[in-house]
């Protein structure tokens, strides 16, 4: 077996969470899910994806006039703290996490939570 630095090389290079351009393209729910869940999690890989715009004609959305265009996400988040916890466990911590974002307006988040291990 490879050790775990030769198996992430590939995903760690195909995975731009943390560049410039895409920083710049942030929004600040966004920026506060990547802030909380690197600060807690320290992954190895971290993916976030705005869904939001794939759900703007939904009622709920149109109720909040869009949103702000920051409503819906996916994170894809790979970490050694997901080690030994079941995909609701590793869920739970992610939501937990994120309750002050769903305060104020995240209305909807699919969780990718991996090992490094799972990879």
């Amino acid at each position: 077996m490879l050790p775990i630095r030769a198996r992430l090389a590939p995903l760690i290079r195909l995975s731009k969470p943390f560049s410039s351009s895409i920083m710049s393209k942030q929004g600040p729910m966004e920026t506060a899910i990547r802030n909380k869940l690197s600060d807690a999690f320290k992954p190895v890989e971290l993916n976030i994806t705005n869904d939001s715009s794939k759900h703007a004609g939904h009622a709920a959305m149109r109720a909040q006039e869009g949103g702000n265009g920051e409503t819906h996400f996916t994170v894809e988040v790979v970490s050694e703290a997901f080690e030994g916890k079941r995909v609701i466990a590793r869920h739970r911590l992610v939501n937990d996490l994120l309750k002050d974002e769903f305060a104020a307006g995240l209305h909807a988040l699919s969780i990718k939570a991996k090992t490094p291990a799972e990879v």
